[in-house]
């Protein structure tokens, strides 16, 4: 039976039988999406002893260690840990795993294409994100309703599940303008298809995850106003069979008590049954 929930005064459906990960597949030792000059995510059979993790090598099991870097190597979530000294678990950072999620699709351009701004200067070939091209396509007063909202960009393949960036592969990344216009939204959870919401190359200030967690710009430190219950989730793919709109997100994590892990984002498809309610 699928269940049934309310959001801005209508009824919903989840069709739980059409759920749509949009979480990058990870496939250890071979091709796999990388940022910032990371070392691959790799495994290997555990050897202990007499002891062999490989049933093809004559263990009477499989059991893998795996070595990676939750940042660099694929669908991954973040809290305010990431940018502070204090304890924010990423395993502790769901009140709930399920919200309401908007998924919205946005070319990026080039930054002497527009008047908005970032920390450190804009280069003029920097591709961005710009709170214009969100605005033409969600209201700020829609975006208040929204729990989460997931960004992809475009053009949009099937190559972004295996992209190596780095200096020849630079990636997108939102203006502060975009980034304050989201951080002033009621959103909990933002999620996107590149490496990270900041500048590949950024002097290491992370001015967008400053904004979007409300830490002062240069701070470590947590204040009362941080806005603790806030993740980021980068590296997702969200395929062309997902069209734009309302979906619901449940946001699937490791209990890690670590600033970020390896995540499984997924989306339900809403059927509108309101006006089917009315006529009961």
């Amino acid at each position: 039976m699928n269940p049934f929930v309310e959001f801005d005064g209508d009824t919903y459906q989840l069709e739980l039988s059409q759920a749509c990960s949009i979480a990058i597949p990870l496939t250890f030792d071979a091709h796999q999406p990388n940022h910032f000059g990371a070392d691959k995510a790799t495994s290997s059979a555990l050897e202990a002893g007499g002891f062999v993790g490989d049933t093809r090598r004559g263990g009477s099991c499989n059991v893998r260690s795996i070595s990676m870097v939750p940042h660099c190597n694929g669908t991954h979530t973040e809290t305010v840990q990431h940018i502070v000294d204090e304890p924010a678990p990423v395993g502790d950072s769901l009140s709930s795993s399920l919200a309401s999620c908007y998924v919205l699709s946005v070319t990026p351009e080039t930054a002497d294409s527009s008047d908005e701004t970032y920390q450190p200067n804009l280069e003029a070939s920097d591709k961005v994100i710009t709170k214009q091209a969100l605005e033409a396509q969600l209201s700020t007063a829609d975006l208040d309703l929204m729990g989460a909202i997931a960004i992809r960009t475009l053009p949009n393949d099937e190559t972004k599940t295996s992209l190596v960036y780095g200096d020849d592969m630079q990636p997108p990344f939102f203006t502060t303008e975009a980034i304050e216009w989201l951080s002033q939204s009621n959103i909990h959870h933002l999620l996107v298809d590149f490496p990270s919401i900041d500048k590949m190359y950024d002097q290491g200030q992370l001015h967008n995850h400053h904004i979007f967690w409300n830490v002062p710009a240069g701070s470590h430190t947590l204040t009362d106003t941080t806005l603790v219950h806030r993740t980021i989730t980068e590296m997702i793919f969200i395929n062309d069979d997902i069209t734009d709109g309302l979906y619901w997100l449940n946001l699937q994590l490791p209990h890690f008590q670590l600033d970020a892990a390896p995540s499984r984002p997924i989306l339900y498809p809403l059927s509108d049954v309101t006006d089917f309610d009315s006529d009961e």
